[in-house]
């Protein structure tokens, strides 16, 4: 224990950063030129059933796993508007990339809550540690001595692939109150079993990871709640960092890194879709290029208005949730469900925007463009459709819970 103590002590001073003068938008620069790349691998990413090595080893040299790391731990500490914005940068040249490069590179936020211990381990002597993680199905995870021992498969766990740990929900056998924790486990410890085989999203790795009669220390279990199935910490005490985003409600911002999938797909169809129009011909005279026709700029103009707005949402969404932790620290404004729900709320929004746009592109665009096998347009109308089934995304029952909260607190 003394040995412990002494190595947290030391790594009080910050691993140092692979790139110290890296900024927001030197980031976002970044992910912009990982473009052409990105839609070049989006045909293997797919047919994979993984982000390609190219492509990972890509993200990892490039930072993209470090934007909201703690600095402390060797991260950029980014604010979730950059983070936001970024991911839309990736996922605009290719969807389930930008999934996998969302969930595992803003897991950091949930890792901060760990205890002081638990990061100093996971973090090691350079800060490279990716973690991906699934909540469901529940695991049920039996009390030892000094932790947990558990067997379980749970399914969906995007970016296994490239992670270094793994972050699975479990109960607590034998509570009666219902306990879940958030157990956090070596990749190494684990199984990875391909049952991925879906019509979309097929890219994300999205595997079944098992663990079998595992040792669970206490320091790597975290106590959560909310969201129906988990993810937001029970205790808000955050063990070792200053930066007010780490304080910030985790469900919200979780939704949020899922739709900015979205809206970057969406942008990456209106892409493809100008290409389109600047290049085909119409089929009746004058045979000139589709961007002379005004119906067709009627379908860009909508795609465009809507893409533009999700966009903006998004970006709003992440200065507000910055907002709205500074505001908690600095004047004791409580971050509460009601703003969680708002943030949420923007978040489904957007997710329907980009569908608006994506299904309008898809049906404008002409069958050999979008229905043929391999098309890109296709792929990422699949991808969308797929992402949209997320159970976090359906808006009905938040609407429910914000329009309660809302209209009885003004009736009391």
């Amino acid at each position: 224990m003394a040995s412990l103590a002494a190595e947290i002590a030391v790594r009080m001073q910050p691993l140092p950063q692979p790139e110290p003068d890296l900024t927001p938008q030197r980031m976002l620069e970044r992910a912009i030129a990982l473009r052409p790349l990105l839609r070049a691998s989006q045909a293997e990413c797919e047919s994979g059933g993984r982000v390609p090595q190219a492509v990972a080893d890509a993200l990892i040299a490039g930072g993209f796993f470090r934007m909201v790391q703690p600095r402390l731990f060797g991260g950029y500490e980014f604010d979730i508007a950059t983070f936001y914005r970024v991911i839309m940068e990736i996922a605009r040249g290719c969807s389930e990339t930008g999934w996998v490069t969302s969930l595992v590179g803003g897991h950091p936020l949930l890792l901060s809550r760990y205890p002081a211990e638990t990061q100093v381990e996971i973090y090691g002597k350079d800060g490279e540690a990716r973690c991906p993680g699934a909540l469901t199905p529940l695991g049920t995870a039996s009390r030892v001595k000094g932790g947990y021992r558990i067997s379980h498969s749970w399914v969906s766990a995007s970016g296994c692939d490239l992670g270094t740990h793994f972050m699975g929900l479990a109960r607590v056998d034998g509570d009666e109150g219902g306990t879940l924790v958030q157990l956090l486990v070596d990749i190494g410890d684990c199984v990875i079993e391909d049952d991925w085989f879906v019509m979309g999203m097929r890219g994300t790795g999205s595997k079944r990871v098992t663990v079998t009669d595992l040792f669970v220390a206490d320091h790597r279990a975290l106590a959560v709640g909310g969201m129906a199935r988990g993810a937001e910490p029970l205790d808000a005490h955050v063990p070792l960092h200053e930066n007010p985003m780490y304080s910030g409600l985790i469900g919200p911002f979780l939704i949020g890194e899922t739709a900015a999938v979205a809206v970057g797909a969406a942008r990456g169809a209106l892409d493809h879709f100008e290409e389109l129009l600047l290049t085909k011909k119409s089929m009746a005279p004058p045979f000139r290029e589709r961007c002379h026709d005004p119906v067709a700029q009627q379908y860009y103009g909508e795609a465009l208005s809507l893409v533009l707005t999700a966009e903006a949402a998004m970006v709003k969404s992440g200065e507000d949730y910055m907002a709205f932790a500074r505001a908690a620290r600095d004047e004791g404004t409580p971050f509460d469900t009601a703003k969680g729900l708002q943030l949420t709320m923007i978040a489904q929004r957007c997710v329907e925007l980009s569908w608006a746009a994506i299904d309008l592109i898809y049906r404008t665009a002409g069958t050999t463009a979008s229905a043929k096998q391999g098309m890109p347009i296709g792929r990422i109308l699949r991808n969308i459709a797929v992402l949209r089934t997320h159970p976090v995304l359906q808006r009905e029952n938040t609407a429910i819970q914000l329009a309660r909260l809302t209209l009885l607190d003004r009736a009391a």
